[in-house]
């Protein structure tokens, strides 16, 4: 739902991106200024990268680039940085803390990207050639724009049952939906060379594994707990979660037996190409339209969704107003306020004396 932080796994595409230029001599470093926020600036390389980083998603599109989002992004490109240093000011200001929170989102990055430690984490990102220290404050940077959304803005929009039912009522054609089921699996592949058959003996080890797991599920085991002991098929971390599946797409015996079944059955130990295979009906979902509890909370969702921008626009047009934001001429606020008031610089404004104490690097800037 945060347009203005978007965070890959490693790609760490911020909205706040990285200030690195040229070096001319040691650590010194030309920057130009684009506009002042507060006690903090954007500058051209800022702003350039934020370009760079619009034009990479619209070529990596599959199809044809959206010519017209391309263009409306970068036209929205001085908002959108000056949107996140507003977020990020009022966070502080706040005394948001997100420190517990960038530690799990920097573990959860670990893992998606199967690394074994924090160190493996630091290297990869070095390789994509970004400082770390950067990557981990940009990383904040989103948590705490996010927290900010959701405290000042989200926290405040709800949807009411009459919006969720007339919401239901005009969309029911979009929401018919073919029968389908929902599974999770415990998938035991006996173990072989690359290219071989298992022997015998794999087969009979795979197969006291299975029945092993089956009956630790008649026992009122957690199958999630199960699978993550006994399962080594891909989706084992889930705790075998394998999503939907509509009739037609699975295996026909699988299809039969599983189509058979009611939500919350499990099926015996069963044979397939892959190993031997134990399967739980999840959910069982009918052909048509569902029932408006089956959908009411993605309805809910949605909803907030199509609030939150609106919101979060008068919102920020409300901090605008309460800031200093100074403009380089030749530059477009897109979001600017018709009430926000113009500064009106004084030659110590404009040389930005006392307000880039916070930047750690050395730089010479080229002003206004």
């Amino acid at each position: 739902m945060n347009r203005f932080v978007r965070i890959r796994s490693l790609g760490i595409a911020a909205a706040v991106c990285l200030s690195a230029a040229a070096a001319l001599a040691g650590d010194t470093v030309v920057e130009e200024i684009i506009a002042r926020i507060n006690n903090q600036i954007i500058t051209r390389t800022e702003l350039q990268r934020s370009r760079e980083q619009v034009l990479n998603e619209a070529r990596q599109q599959s199809g044809a680039p959206d010519e017209a989002r391309t263009a409306e992004a970068e036209h929205n490109l001085l908002r959108d940085l000056i949107d996140q240093q507003l977020l990020i000011q009022k966070g502080e200001e706040l005394g948001l803390s997100v420190d517990t929170d960038l530690i799990k989102r920097m573990d959860q990055l670990r893992k998606d990207n199967n690394l074994d430690s924090m160190e493996a984490l630091e290297e990869a990102v070095k390789k994509q050639g970004l400082n770390f220290e950067e990557f981990k404050q940009n990383l904040r940077n989103g948590i705490l724009t996010q927290k900010v959304i959701q405290n000042e803005v989200g926290s405040h929009i709800n949807a009411s049952p009459e919006e969720i039912q007339q919401f239901y009522e005009q969309h029911k054609k979009e929401m018919e939906q073919p029968e389908q089921v929902r599974l999770s699996e415990i998938l035991i592949a006996p173990e072989a060379k690359p290219g071989e058959q298992p022997s015998a003996d794999a087969l009979a080890a795979a197969q006291q594994k299975a029945d092993q797991a089956l009956a630790e599920l008649k026992s009122g085991q957690s199958f999630s707990e199960v699978a993550r002991k006994y399962s080594n098929g891909p989706s084992a971390a889930e705790g075998g979660d394998l999503g939907f599946f509509k009739r037609g797409t699975l295996n026909p015996a699988l299809e039969d037996m599983t189509f058979a079944l009611k939500t919350g059955d499990v099926t015996g130990v069963t044979p397939t190409k892959q190993g031997l295979v134990i399967l739980r009906v999840d959910e069982h979902r009918a052909a048509g339209v569902p029932p408006l509890k089956d959908v009411e909370q993605p309805i809910s969702e949605q909803l907030y969704i199509q609030k939150l921008e609106p919101a979060l626009r008068t919102y920020l047009t409300k901090l605008r107003e309460d800031a200093f934001i100074d403009i380089k001429t030749g530059y477009v606020d897109s979001g600017a306020s018709p009430n926000q008031t113009q500064p009106i610089l004084t030659d110590g404004a404009n040389t930005g004396a006392g307000k880039l104490k916070s930047r750690k690097r050395k730089h010479r800037f080229i002003l206004f």
